[in-house]
């Protein structure tokens, strides 16, 4: 979530490729020196993702759509505050041609949405994250081995952690890191389903530290995912914005 957190931005990491973590995965073909001149297929643990590189983003309802259904600014601004600025990242489902599916950033969870190749730069990344409800486990892998993997806190009853497939959007850093939030938070690209505001903000999930490792394993929190304070803080020079994040039941 946004404004539930009281931390400001940290950076915004350079920017790596997410997956959906289909068994299809998307191929590169040639950019002009951006990308790979010829059509290569990624390894099963690389993702990618799409880094905005025009000042409004068009969203179309299908490739080759002759005009946009939505539009997204490009940056964005945590909390709406323009000294805030983060760039817009998609998480990318498929390639068709010079198209590109992505997951976006908004309500419900899981909405996709084509945009052009020429708007945006393409990277890679062998990082992703794995939360196990049912285990109240996160494990980070890392060209597909285990680089982390422990407890942690999701959402209560009454405010459960949503299933889905997400990316990290955002890199926050608290002022003060003795709070629940612990001292860094990855706000994601999805949102609650029970909460359509929280603290002024509009539900997003969260993935963060805390201040009480005994709730670690437990389901207390509004929605998001509390870990080490450690851990998160050893994740921090290693994740880039668009690490895929897979919540499962």
């Amino acid at each position: 979530m946004r404004r539930f957190l009281a931390i400001v931005v940290a950076l915004a990491f350079v920017l790596s490729a997410c997956s959906t973590g289909s068994d299809t995965r998307p191929t590169l073909s040639g950019d002009n020196g951006r990308r790979p001149t010829t059509s290569t297929t990624l390894p099963p643990y690389i993702s990618l993702v799409a880094e905005a590189r025009v000042l409004v983003v068009g969203i179309f309802d299908w490739p080759g759509a002759s005009k946009p259904s939505r539009v997204l600014g490009n940056p964005w601004y945590v909390n709406d505050e323009k000294d805030k600025p983060v760039t817009q990242v998609f998480l990318v489902k498929q390639q068709v041609a010079d198209w590109f599916e992505v997951y976006l950033p908004i309500r419900p969870n899981g909405t996709t949405g084509w945009i052009r190749e020429q708007d945006v730069n393409i990277t890679q990344t062998p990082y992703r994250i794995v939360v196990e409800l049912g285990k109240h486990q996160i494990t980070v892998y890392d060209a597909g081995d285990v680089f982390l993997q422990e407890a942690v806190a999701i959402g209560q009853p009454s405010t459960p952690t949503p299933p889905g497939t997400y990316y990290l959007r955002v890199l926050l850093q608290a002022p003060d890191p003795n709070t629940v939030y612990g001292p860094y938070a990855y706000p994601l690209s999805g949102h609650s389903d029970v909460l359509t505001s929280f603290n002024g903000g509009d539900g997003e999930l969260g993935i963060h530290g805390n201040d009480d490792e005994s709730v670690l394993g437990q389901s207390v929190t509004a929605g998001c995912v509390r870990m080490k304070n450690a851990s998160i803080t050893q994740l921090v020079p290693l994740l880039p914005l668009g690490t895929p994040v897979e919540i499962q039941a």
